[in-house]
């Protein structure tokens, strides 16, 4: 079944303003129910968890009914799911708490098509600990990420494996299965980061083979924060620094403060909404599956329409592997990036440039720090959206 873009596109207010919008890798607009949750929530009795009262027990059901949503997101466990204030955050988090038991000697993986916030904290939780980084190279002619590549790197003091899942910058999803494979054959911890394959694919941790899974729900229309998922038994035999009155049960030894109980709830709604793209009924993981294959075929149509258009400019486009999302990086010839995002931004379309923070990819690529234009699609996009795009590029 197709998406029906005229429901998907009345639940976006922010269409309203009459903006193209292909800066989703960046972060999606909010859907209506979305914000409605919200207000509906902070608007009601609302209070620290507990019992006692209804505004604990109505805070309860907001922490309780986020952790399911996100576990019916990922096909993980609940009693596995961490909230934190972003994906870096829990990843800087859990870095320091992972690193107390490396020694030196002992060495982690990180890969150069990762985004900064899955490369950085485990670099610095190395060099802490005296431990060694052994750099995986992707492939800048293919933008492929191959699992020998990694594998090649691995030894008996690999303590740790961090890879993405699909590149916020060029859109590769590489093969996390073979990697998580071998890097347990070591004894290796496999981390991924799910933050741009979340909002492009039906997400399934143990298909993927990986021990911690992060992703952020403002890049499938809710809030800002951050969302950990792992398997609970992992997570039992990990202490992080935190307060001495907080809970010690796992997953809240991890969640430090009171959670943000707003975004919680946006959160629910959110995986709500993506759930029903189609319209459906059965188990939320039932109606995500389906509406998330609908999702991807529609992209794909606008994507293969934009990369036509791209070839036609004489584009030099980066996001070339087998296996991507709907995300494209591209220069035009004899024009600035950040001419095309500006002169784009005033024909009312956003599509920006930079590096995102994949700041090793971009290097690799050759574009150095300044990266280069990136196009990314969401449900709402449509042919419309794509004309205004390629008729501003034609003008640039």
């Amino acid at each position: 079944m197709s998406l029906d873009l005229v429901r998907v596109r009345a639940d976006f207010p922010a269409l309203e303003a009459g903006l193209a919008y292909f800066d989703s890798p960046g972060g999606t607009q909010t859907p209506a129910p979305v914000a409605e949750a919200i207000r509906r929530t902070v608007s009601g009795p609302l209070s620290n968890r507990g019992t006692a009262n209804l505004a604990a027990r109505n805070a309860d059901a907001v922490v309780v009914g986020a952790r399911q949503a996100v576990a019916d997101l990922t096909a993980g466990d609940p009693r596995g799911v961490v909230f934190g204030r972003s994906a870096t955050q829990l990843t800087f988090d859990f870095a320091r708490t992972l690193a107390r038991d490396w020694q030196p000697g002992d060495e982690v993986v990180v890969t150069r098509l990762d985004h900064d916030a899955n490369i950085r904290p485990w670099v610095l939780a190395a060099e802490d600990r005296g431990v060694t980084v052994r750099w995986a190279d992707f492939d800048p002619a293919t933008g492929e990420l191959e699992p020998a590549v990694v594998s090649a790197l691995l030894t008996d003091r690999t303590r740790l494996v961090a890879l993405t899942a699909a590149s916020n910058l060029i859109g590769t999803q590489p093969d996390v299965r073979a990697v998580a494979d071998a890097a347990h054959a070591v004894g290796a911890l496999v981390w991924v980061d799910g933050v741009h394959h979340a909002a492009h694919a039906l997400v399934d941790v143990g298909a993927l083979g990986c021990d911690v899974f992060v992703c952020s729900p403002y890049k499938f229309f809710g809030p800002h924060h951050g969302a950990l998922v792992a398997d609970p038994a992992l997570l039992e035999g990990l202490r992080p620094a935190k307060l001495l009155p907080s809970s010690d049960a796992v997953p809240e030894r991890f969640e430090l403060g009171t959670l943000p109980y707003e975004q919680l709830v946006g959160t629910t709604a959110a995986i709500e909404h993506l759930a029903g793209l189609l319209p459906g009924t059965g188990s939320r993981r039932d109606r995500l599956a389906a509406s998330l294959a609908a999702a991807e075929e529609h992209e794909a149509r606008l994507q293969t329409r934009i990369e036509d258009g791209l070839a036609g400019l004489g584009a030099t486009v980066y996001s070339r592997a087998a296996r991507r999302t709907s995300t494209l990086l591209f220069d035009l010839p004899d024009v600035e990036a950040a001419d095309v995002a500006a002169g784009l931004a005033a024909v009312g379309v956003n599509a920006p440039a930079g590096h995102f923070y994949a700041i090793e990819a971009s290097r690799h690529l050759g574009l150095g720090d300044r990266g280069a234009v990136r196009v990314g699609l969401a449900p709402y996009n449509d042919d419309a959206d794509v004309d205004r795009l390629l008729a501003g590029l034609a003008a640039l």
